[in-house]
């Protein structure tokens, strides 16, 4: 059930156009929407009226290198990008915990 729910969410904010994935993957760990929001802005160090904001977005995904919603050069893409989002959200994803084991990092 709660799937659903962060992939409305995340479509509603803008996936990866914004932040709403970033957002999504907070809630996910058991955040309200209005806190996971201040939480990411928080970590991200921008406002929170920021994180709705495609140009503003864009541009600090290609800068911390987590993915962005088009093709750009040396920008982290899948599992590499999703592990840059875990360290600097400061939050547990599964995929990149289990292949950090596989990979005894």
């Amino acid at each position: 059930m709660g799937m659903p729910i962060a992939h409305g969410i995340a479509g509603g904010i803008g996936g990866i156009r914004t932040a709403g994935d970033l957002v999504a993957r907070c809630e996910m760990t058991k955040m309200r929407l209005k806190d996971a929001k201040k939480y990411v802005a928080n970590k991200l160090g921008i406002d929170v009226s920021c994180i709705a904001d495609e140009f503003t977005m864009r541009k600090l995904r290609e800068d911390l290198d987590i993915c962005t919603i088009t093709g750009v050069p040396n920008v982290a893409r899948h599992l590499e990008a999703k592990s840059r989002i875990a360290d600097i959200l400061g939050i547990k994803i599964r995929s990149v915990d289990h292949l950090k084991l596989k990979m005894k990092v």
